[in-house]
């Protein structure tokens, strides 16, 4: 199975997507924010990053961002629920003009994250 970085800053959604991903023979590697995310990708080359868009300190854009002007050719799949006042659908079409070939609007199902990790990975 695949090398996955979740990154998510809420604790209890990002144990779930651990649980789930693990449970579905993945190995995980987890950040609570974009800047642990940038770090973790200075040691480790996952297969995939899955990304929550808004959260503090680095959100999922500036990660998209960072990432397209790197070397490293990472798929990534962006997941919001649009807190705040910005909607989850404007936040999940930005990361798509970004390049996001996958997203997922919270909350989704186990179903729902096997498919797009299915449609991201060979």
């Amino acid at each position: 199975m695949a090398h996955i970085l979740v990154v998510e800053d809420d604790l209890q959604f990002r144990q779930m997507l651990v649980h789930m991903l693990v449970k579905d023979g993945h190995e995980v590697t987890i950040a609570s924010n974009g800047m642990e995310a940038m770090r973790w990708l200075d040691t480790i080359q996952p297969d995939l990053i899955l990304t929550d868009i808004l959260m503090p300190q680095m959100d999922g854009v500036e990660i998209i961002l960072a990432l397209s002007q790197s070397s490293k050719d990472i798929p990534i799949i962006a997941m919001s629920g649009g807190r705040r006042a910005i909607s989850s659908q404007f936040n999940l079409e930005s990361a798509s003009l970004l390049g996001v070939k996958e997203v997922l609007t919270k909350p989704f199902s186990h179903a729902d994250l096997r498919r797009v990790i299915g449609a991201m990975l060979p």
